[in-house]
């Protein structure tokens, strides 16, 4: 297994991340590094909260939880400074204010149902409630048929096989 030096993973790391988003294909070819290694790396720096979309998508194709680490990242930034982190990382500040709009608004959906989705709610409320009673009359059916054919077993048991059998 060969060591590589921790600058040089630093280095290939920044070209993973915006603004460069290099490929790791390209990477490999450029480095001759595997691409194991290569995603390894990807994924630790993720792990550390470092943005690493990769493979050369731009934002737009980027990961919902890349798109949260920017906002995160940029949430106590002013305008100016906003604009300087978008510049570092080739991003658009309208993208980034979509972003947290988005953030923001992810969780207000969850408790508004539409009317479709409220009459769907009941209808399936309505076919859960037809099946349970359904489900009880048969079980009751059922009840009572192992019951009858336990008393014709003690019957013939007591009295013997009927005739007419």
């Amino acid at each position: 297994m060969k060591r590589y030096s921790e600058e040089r993973k630093q280095a290939i790391i920044k070209k993973m991340m915006p603004p460069v988003n290099t490929p790791i294909s390209q990477l490999i070819a450029e480095t001759g590094i595997s691409d194991c290694t290569l995603y390894t790396w990807r994924k630790a720096a993720r792990h550390r909260g470092l943005v690493v979309p990769g493979d050369g998508r731009n934002a737009e194709g980027w990961s919902s939880e890349d798109k949260f680490s920017v906002v995160v990242e940029s949430s106590s930034l002013n305008e100016a400074e906003l604009a300087e982190y978008c510049r570092k990382r080739g991003l658009y500040v309208d993208e980034v204010k979509s972003w947290r709009e988005s953030c923001q608004q992810a969780n207000a959906k969850a408790g508004v149902l539409t009317k479709k989705e409220k009459a769907e709610i009941r209808r399936d409320k309505q076919q859960i409630h037809t099946l349970k009673k359904e489900l009880r009359r048969k079980e009751k059916a059922l009840a009572e048929t192992a019951a009858l054919l336990v008393l014709r077993k003690k019957a013939d048991a007591i009295w013997g096989e009927s005739e007419g059998d």
